[in-house]
């Protein structure tokens, strides 16, 4: 009984041993010259559950790497590397993890040697004199800068005394005052082309209509009928009728006080007239304006006469 358990633990023994994963890093030299290139191999006999390490190596440089790759149940990768300085240098031992568990590589020993050069052989060049570089922006950006902010400065100089004053000459209007009569036609031709009775804003027609009228007796019988009402309006005229100071008709007087009041009409209880109605409000518009004229002051010399 007691040799049968040291065989089965003797088996055990050697089947764990056996299973041990194995990792193995090798060079394909241990000799270069400097620049030369040389390849290292880290290979494991696990393929799953691996973590290989970022190689360090002080003294030498990692070029290349290729990737991981699986070769006959062996987890391999390869690096090339070189070194640039001479001397003798390790390859530290690298840790690699399989399965959560620690593994490490060997050691190896890389010289680097440099190049002996035959002095004697080597053919002597004198020394090359300081070679210009090419010139770029930085070497012209302030004067660039300087341009620039002269181009700006004569732009604005140009614009502000020469263009601006140009526009602000050629923008100005000149208004002429027209005389009351003229500025009442104008108007009234101007409010024909608005065409608004056409379009059903007849109210809108009316105020503008009543207000030529009431502007053209307001300047030219010097009067207050903007701001008054229809039957103060009225009652004015009729008191300056009565000083002899306004020539005014009976039959004129009556188309103003009908015009007046179809206008408060139509702008206080919505009353619409028909077409025809208002193409003879406008005549009579005009036709008040033309002969609601105020009375000549006559001279000394004619008075005489």
């Amino acid at each position: 009984m007691g040799k049968q358990l040291c065989y089965i633990l003797l088996f055990i023994a050697t089947f764990s041993f056996g299973q041990n994963p194995m990792v193995k890093a090798e060079i394909d030299t241990t000799s270069i010259r400097i620049g030369e290139q040389f390849n290292l191999k880290i290979s494991i006999n696990e393929t799953q559950n691996v973590i290989l390490p970022k190689l360090e190596i002080k003294g030498l440089e990692v070029i290349d790497s290729t990737k991981t790759d699986t070769v006959n149940d062996f987890l391999v990768r390869k690096y090339i590397l070189t070194g640039f300085d001479s001397g003798a240098f390790y390859i530290p031992q690298q840790q690699i993890f399989i399965k959560n568990q620690a593994f490490f590589t060997d050691s190896l020993l890389v010289n680097v040697a440099t190049i002996a050069i035959d002095t004697l052989q080597v053919k002597k060049f004198p020394i090359k004199s300081i070679k210009s570089e090419p010139y770029g922006f930085d070497d012209f950006r302030i004067y660039a800068y300087l341009l620039l902010a002269a181009i700006l400065i004569v732009g604005f100089w140009i614009y502000w005394f020469v263009i601006r004053k140009r526009k602000e000459s050629e923008e100005e209007e000149t208004y002429k005052i027209l005389p009351p009569y003229e500025e009442a036609i104008y108007r009234l031709n101007e409010l024909d082309e608005k065409l608004l009775w056409q379009n059903n804003k007849i109210k809108e027609y009316y105020s503008e209509l009543t207000e030529i009228v009431r502007g053209y007796i307001e300047r030219e019988l010097k009067v207050s009928a903007l701001e008054n009402t229809t039957d103060e309006i009225l009652d004015i005229l009729k008191e300056f009728k009565g000083s002899e100071t306004i020539q005014i008709s009976k039959e004129t007087f009556k188309k103003l006080r009908e015009l007046l009041r179809e206008a408060d009409l139509v702008k206080f209880a919505k009353s619409k007239p028909l077409a025809i109605e208002i193409k003879e409000d406008r005549k009579d518009a005009e036709d008040i304006i033309s002969k609601l004229t105020p009375k000549p002051i006559l001279k000394e010399d004619d008075e005489l006469e």
